[in-house]
């Protein structure tokens, strides 16, 4: 796999999307200044190399260190189960992905980085979505269809072999992107299906229990993904068996580059760059001059030995660097645990757990001695309560309105590009405590100031007895 705005303007910072805000509020509220929230997943399942390092690693560290990105990376140790149930594989396994990313200079002090399994909401919210999601959807998702053909090919049972895990994967996946209300989402073209799944079941959600709770994510395709040749010219994959693993000892990465499959031209013959994995690996790692001079030796006829022996250099260069810390972080691995360990533990008290805890709210999960003998009175006052209420106009834009108890509107929004826009305003609006707060271009303030702060000091009020 590979996210919900936070406000950024003066200090300001947007905790839990739609009514989560938790920071303080100032006068002069803007979402120009709204970064996007952007979430990426990676399972653990062996050893990274230099066609992961090309295509994704290098470039999601690279895009996360944007000031309007707020990045979460997670290790997605719950989805890898699916495939493999060896524990010591599992663990290893985790362990060398997140050094990985780390050593490659992923900063888990600027972005959030985390285990999948140390955020347990994350299981819980999938039984929510669970209850919601259809079953039809699933039985279209891409890996359980091609399971199912495959079976019917070999005249097997339809279902022969597939897990519930590999069946429920892509609400699991919802959850993940879910629980911390991602807006973008970046994934291979294979995984846009589950992208709109997750859409599907937090609509669902939103629609059966009345309010916004989730946005809705969106997905991120990067038509300039690049891809890398591996030692037989295929893409590098492991199912190929033609990788060079990223943080292999030096000798060991010299002995798998002299190894990269060359056509039989002598020095002195002129070289094609086109389609040759040795120059596709070299211009992965070099710069444009550099890349420049390099097509320049093939087109004089650079011997295929000393070919090999500036691309070693070359990937070298950049990666002995990250081999030292690679190794330096392999060896004190409670390091890595205590990093990781940290970060989730911030995440669910900042993010998940006050999340669950308003779902569990509107589903009814409530305490019971809060439900009294009159029901209908209890709904009643409910109903009462002040009320901000999203929709959509003809325009295609989005509004909000905030209506006292008694349906008197009190303030009304200018419309925006997203729900997710307007939510991230209710957030801090619901926060407001002065006048000088309720200021500002974005919404007009229909009735006097006092008794719309009284209607959002009684939603403050009544969030905090749930």
């Amino acid at each position: 796999m590979t996210s919900n705005g936070r406000v950024r303007a003066m200090g300001l910072r947007a905790g839990t999307g739609w009514g989560g805000y938790t920071g303080p509020v100032h006068p002069l509220v803007s979402l120009v200044y709204m970064t996007t929230r952007v979430l990426t997943g990676i399972t653990p399942s062996g050893t990274p190399h230099l066609g992961n390092y090309v295509g994704a690693i290098r470039p999601a560290i690279a895009a996360s260190q944007a000031s309007d990105i707020e990045s979460f990376f997670f290790l997605a140790d719950l989805h890898s189960l699916i495939k493999a149930q060896e524990p010591e594989r599992t663990q290893r396994s985790t362990l060398e992905i997140a050094a990985s990313w780390l050593a490659c200079g992923l900063d888990p002090d600027k972005v959030w980085f985390y285990r999948q399994s140390d955020i347990p909401e994350t299981t819980e919210l999938m039984w929510f979505l669970t209850v919601v999601a259809s079953k039809g959807i699933l039985n279209r998702a891409h890996a359980y269809k091609a399971a199912v053909d495959k079976n019917r090919e070999e005249q097997l049972d339809d279902d022969a072999g597939v897990s519930a895990g590999l069946f429920m994967y892509p609400v699991l996946m919802a959850a993940d992107i879910l629980i911390f209300n991602a807006n973008k989402v970046p994934v291979g073209r294979d995984q846009i299906q589950h992208i709109e799944m997750a859409r599907d079941f937090a609509q669902r959600f939103n629609h059966v229990y009345g309010k916004e709770y989730f946005a809705l994510p969106e997905v991120i395709i990067d038509e300039q993904v690049a891809t890398l040749a591996g030692l037989d010219g295929r893409k590098m994959s492991k199912s190929y068996s033609n990788t060079i693993p990223l943080f292999v000892p030096r000798e060991e990465l010299k002995k798998l580059v002299f190894s990269i499959l060359t056509d039989s031209r002598l020095p002195g013959e002129p070289k094609d760059t086109e389609g040759s994995a040795l120059f596709q690996m070299y211009q992965a790692f070099a710069s444009p001059e550099q890349t420049a001079a390099f097509a320049k030796a093939f087109a004089d006829g650079i011997s295929w030995g000393d070919a090999k022996q500036q691309l070693f250099e070359r990937i070298d260069a950049e990666l002995s660097p990250l081999r030292e810390r690679y190794n330096a972080l392999m060896a004190e691995p409670e390091k890595i645990e205590a990093i990781l360990r940290k970060r989730g533990q911030q995440l669910r008290e900042q993010f998940a757990i006050p999340l669950l805890k308003e779902l569990r709210h509107a589903v009814g999960l409530r305490d019971l001695s809060a439900a009294g003998d009159k029901p209908k009175a209890a709904a009643a006052a409910k109903a009462a309560l002040p009320l901000f209420k999203q929709y959509r106009e003809k325009d295609g834009r989005f509004y909000f309105k905030l209506l006292d108890g008694e349906g008197t509107l009190l303030i009304q929004s200018e419309g925006f590009d997203s729900p997710r826009d307007a939510g991230q305003l209710i957030a801090v609006l619901k926060q407001a405590e002065q006048g000088d707060a309720l200021q500002s271009e974005l919404f007009k303030v229909e009735v006097e100031v006092e008794p719309v702060l009284a209607a959002l000091r009684e939603l403050r009020e009544a969030a905090a007895k749930e």
